[in-house]
């Protein structure tokens, strides 16, 4: 069985394809043959710190063996999983503990399973729980052409709001207006502050969603309106910011949303799986595939990822399944 090691901390460089002995399920666990592997910011992080030896918190694929005390999974079917803790998602195998995973309708395909549970429930969580958008209301996303961002996007503008969306480059315009920005502002660092500030009358939007990291921290503050809401989840791609509490302007909510405060159990999981699974078949929610690698070439979607070039979500194939899935950024649909 092949997987995806972290040898090291480092660069993409440090991820490195070795055979692994074959792994067996044990009580209330099954074993599942890996056919899409999501790729993450999150596990750039992993892998600068070498905080796991195998990389990937998601993944999509099919149950081979079920351990002792297991029901409700059997031999055959589609599953995909979240390993938030653990990992372990770059592999042609893994063992997964049963209240990781979520049958997959016969509607929706492999790669749309193992590319929506993740960043769809993180979008979920950041527009519903840490800031319930409501109608009317007006938002600035960061990063609105990335895996989350478009996700985000189309949540809210589901939910009556509008989007301001922040993208580091012109050619990924169309793709964050595609998903139903009412504006893009191209920027890097704070350099959206005045054209935000100018969209919105000089107001400010009610919230913010920043996956950015420590850069955009307090352009992000300076563009809220009174009592708005900084919803931040980026602290292991940029330097994580700090402030002091009189520095917060206009009585400004801060929170730091976190998965796992959203699916707390089993029934979480499946109940909100469920409901980003329908939205797919129902056509309400567009999941787009930026990019889709062989396990073998890990360290080049990283690398890809890191370039801030990509869009969408990027997807590893242990198995090529007869057809050619490599390399390929802006190859996928949606």
């Amino acid at each position: 069985m092949r997987a995806i090691v972290v040898t090291e901390a480092g660069g993409p460089d440090v991820l490195e394809l070795q055979e692994q002995p074959a792994p067996r399920p044990g009580p209330g666990e099954v074993l599942v043959s890996v056919r899409v592997a999501g790729v993450n910011f999150f596990d750039v992080g992993i892998r600068r710190g070498r905080m796991a030896e195998v990389p990937g918190m998601e993944g999509a694929g099919v149950v081979l063996e079920a351990g002792e005390g297991v029901s409700g999974f059997a031999p055959g079917q589609r599953v995909a999983w979240l390993t938030i803790e653990t990992h372990g998602s770059y592999a042609e195998q893994i063992v997964l503990p049963v209240d990781k995973v979520v049958a997959v309708p016969d509607g929706i395909d492999d790669e749309t399973a193992a590319a929506v549970l993740l960043q769809g429930l993180t979008a979920h969580h950041h527009c519903t729980v840490c800031h319930a958008v409501q109608p009317g209301e007006a938002t600035l996303v960061h990063a609105a052409a990335g895996g989350v961002g478009l996700l985000l996007t189309q949540m809210i503008k589901a939910r009556g709001g509008s989007v301001i969306g922040v993208v580091s480059r012109p050619e990924k315009v169309e793709i964050a207006e595609a998903a139903g920005a009412d504006h893009v502002v191209v920027s890097t660092a704070g350099a959206f502050v005045d054209p935000v500030r100018e969209l919105t009358g000089g107001e400010g939007v009610h919230a913010v969603f920043d996956g950015a990291g420590g850069p955009t921290f307090s352009a992000s503050l300076q563009v809220l309106r009174t009592h708005g809401t900084l919803v931040f989840y980026g602290p292991l791609i940029g330097d994580v910011p700090t402030i002091a509490m009189n520095e917060i302007p206009r009585s400004t909510r801060l929170t730091y949303g976190t998965l796992p405060d959203h699916i707390r159990t089993h029934e979480e999981l499946t109940a909100r799986a469920a409901e980003l699974f329908a939205m797919v078949e129902k056509g309400e929610l567009v999941v787009r595939v930026g990019g889709r690698y062989p396990l073998a070439q890990a360290a080049q979607a990283h690398a890809d990822l890191e370039s801030r070039k990509t869009t969408g979500k990027l997807l590893l194939i242990p198995r090529q399944r007869g057809r050619n899935t490599a390399g390929a950024i802006g190859s996928g649909t949606g």
